[in-house]
């Protein structure tokens, strides 16, 4: 993850309220104040970041602004499908992108993704 500094002087960024291990934040461009929410955090071992809107879930395209904004075009990030029995739903058009502090996610070869 990017530097808590350097994400926060992002133009597209509008700080709604921060903590020693996280803060939330609209994301202003191209998008209405409020319509568009993430929440960051690196606290215990993981650097997580929710995006939600009001009505839909974010698009492919608008996650990988989320991802672009908090980390760096080297670095690997994991939207986890866990299992059911393990499903925590606060909002119904919330995403989330994770990543382990530290570690590197192997990933399948590129002619098996695309």
């Amino acid at each position: 993850m990017k530097d808590a500094s350097e994400i926060k002087q992002n133009d597209r960024l509008s700080i709604i309220k921060e903590n020693e291990d996280g803060f939330a934040a609209y994301i202003v461009r191209p998008y209405k104040l409020g319509q568009f929410v993430v929440i960051a955090s690196w606290g215990m071992g993981w650097e997580h970041v929710s995006a939600s809107m009001n009505n839909r879930c974010p698009t492919w395209e608008e996650m990988c602004l989320v991802k672009d904004i908090f980390w760096g075009d080297d670095e690997c990030v994991i939207q986890y499908h866990p299992p059911k029995k393990e499903y925590v739903n606060l909002h119904p058009y919330c995403l989330h992108l994770w990543k382990k502090t530290g570690c590197d996610f192997e990933t399948p070869p590129k002619k098996l993704v695309g």
